[in-house]
């Protein structure tokens, strides 16, 4: 999601997920799939850092809150900026094609469209492109900055939004629970006495569960995606 947020588990940074530009106007929408340019692209590794606080670096992340991949595209975003020529989501696209789409985003958007996360890309401002003047034509100037100030609204709405949702996992029930930030993430089959064997946690269980009752309501109970602290 392209906001980030701390969760159960270590989220990186848990930060910010990819802002979700789904409000995004079409007047807003055509410059960006031109493309980016020379001009506003990012280097590889600077997306690598975007990635890891957006997503822990992992690029075929999903975790069912509506963001995904890398860099947490939302669906809307991703096919509005020529994603869906390579897959219906950013999680099941490469990484070179995630990073394709994002040099699109930035070129449209700017750092912004990542408001935590983007501000080590280099290439393009906070606010994205500025929108084309017409001094002949103050109906139009008043409309692009209307759409702009939107935007922004847009963009800060998503971002609460989406450090929302990286807070929490989702059981196989659909609920939301804490996601935590800690050292281990949970896996399918886990269960707190094999997680405190398997790290040696002194105490055990019972020692695991006590570090870990902020987000772990009931010591049977740990879901996929949650992340434990050891010590």
């Amino acid at each position: 999601m392209l906001l980030s947020g701390k969760g159960k588990h270590r989220r990186p940074s848990k930060a910010t997920r990819i802002a979700t530009l789904a409000g995004v106007t079409t007047a807003a929408v055509a410059v960006p799939l031109m493309g980016a340019t020379g001009a506003s692209a990012a280097t590889t590794s600077e997306w690598d850092a975007v990635a890891q606080c957006e997503s822990g670096g992992d690029w075929s992340i999903n975790t069912g809150n509506g963001y995904y991949g890398g860099l947490q595209f939302s669906a809307s975003t991703w096919a509005a900026y020529g994603g869906s020529a390579y897959a219906s989501t950013a999680n099941q696209a490469s990484k070179s094609q995630q990073i394709a789409v994002a040099e699109k985003v930035l070129a449209g958007q700017g750092k912004g469209a990542w408001p935590s996360c983007g501000v080590g890309l280099s290439g393009a401002s906070t606010g994205g492109a500025p929108a084309p003047s017409n001094s002949g034509d103050s109906g139009q100037s008043t409309s692009q900055s209307q759409q702009s100030t939107k935007s922004s609204e847009e963009r800060a709405s998503r971002s609460q939004e989406r450090s929302t949702a990286k807070k929490t996992v989702e059981t196989p029930t659909g609920k939301k629970v804490k996601k935590g930030d800690g050292e281990y993430k949970v896996v399918k089959g886990d269960t707190l006495s094999e997680i405190a064997e398997k790290k040696n946690v002194k105490g055990g269980w019972a020692k695991l569960y006590k570090l870990n009752d902020d987000i772990v309501d009931d010591a049977d109970f740990i879901f996929p995606g949650q992340q434990l602290h050891l010590s």
